[in-house]
């Protein structure tokens, strides 16, 4: 109960400082919402009536704190631009980015760990070289790169997937998932091949421990030692990766819906912060950094579950 409190406490505090940061960084840069929303429209008079309308000739910190007091309320604000409620905004788009993001980590596990697992047991193996091999390719390869190579080849050469033909979940959740298929691939990709790397050397190590050669000699077979005795101690180091690797994929989804044409989170994220859309902004930079830090509580929890003998005091 006591770390669930100074977790919570630590979020909270996380938060605070990200959206303060953030709001602060935007407010430094050049740029006026109220011109992009009245493009051509916009008249002297007409910019500092809406200025004042928006409250934007307030301090930066007293609008920092009137957000902030919106916000703990329940009331993300009104975008600028689309001239409706954030939080409709937010609640259409964030199960697109979620589900991508848990489609991408599920073929990180998928991949990553039986792989990992082969190229341990066949260390030094002609497999196993070029497992290593593949590995340092992928892994040179970015995410956003991954994607334009299996836009052009799984849709534009075997037709498997209409590069752009995006279909809403609340349409047709079949073809929602379905396109959603190759875009979380493309994310999943280059984490895989690390998982791979790091699951790889983190078994082989253990492999060579003192623990290992007394199971052998109690008559466990390799299979047995493996499973039972070896990879839940390998797994340890892999779990932090895979929870910054779910962190970074919830991060890294922006650049990839951008690739893919898929309107998610990153999509009115970046066309917000190109109109100063704050208040759009501002609850997005929330949302993902409230779901990179429920990713890092959930890891510490994990650790517990894998293995007993660590607290998450």
């Amino acid at each position: 109960m006591r770390y669930a409190g100074k977790k919570i406490l630590t979020m909270c505090v996380t938060l605070f400082a990200v959206t303060l940061f953030v709001f602060l960084a935007f407010h430094m840069i050049s740029g006026d919402p109220v011109t992009s929303m009245l493009g051509t429209q916009a008249t002297p008079e007409r910019a500092e009536a809406l200025r004042e309308e928006l409250g934007l000739n307030d301090p930066v910190l007293v609008q920092y704190g009137r957000w902030a007091a919106g916000f703990l309320k329940g009331d993300m604000g009104t975008s600028y631009s689309y001239r409706m409620p954030v939080s409709e905004m937010i609640l259409d788009k964030l199960p697109v980015t979620i589900t991508m993001t848990l489609m991408a980590f599920a073929w990180m596990i998928l991949i990553s760990i039986p792989v990992g697992l082969y190229a341990a047991k066949h260390e030094g193996g002609m497999t196993d070289r070029i497992i290593t091999v593949v590995n340092q390719i992928i892994m040179a390869v970015p995410p956003f790169f991954a994607g334009i190579l299996i836009t052009f080849v799984f849709g534009m050469i075997f037709r498997l997937f209409t590069p752009g033909g995006y279909v809403s979940y609340q349409i047709n959740i079949g073809k929602f998932v379905g396109y959603l298929f190759f875009p979380s691939l493309a994310i999943a990709l280059p984490k895989a091949a690390m998982a791979v790397k790091l699951l790889r050397s983190s078994v082989i190590s253990e492999m060579k421990l003192d623990y290992v050669r007394t199971a052998y000699s109690r008559g466990n077979s390799k299979r047995s030692v493996l499973y039972r005795h070896v990879l839940k101690n390998a797994m340890i180091p892999v779990i932090t990766f895979l929870g910054m690797a779910l962190s970074d994929m919830i991060a890294g989804s922006i650049i990839i819906e951008q690739v893919f044409g898929i309107p998610g989170l990153g999509r009115i994220l970046l066309t917000s912060i190109s109109n100063r859309d704050y208040p759009v902004v501002m609850a997005v930079i929330v949302c993902i950094a409230a779901l990179v830090l429920v990713v890092n509580m959930v890891v510490d929890v994990i650790y517990g579950l894998v293995d007993p003998r660590i607290s998450v005091e």
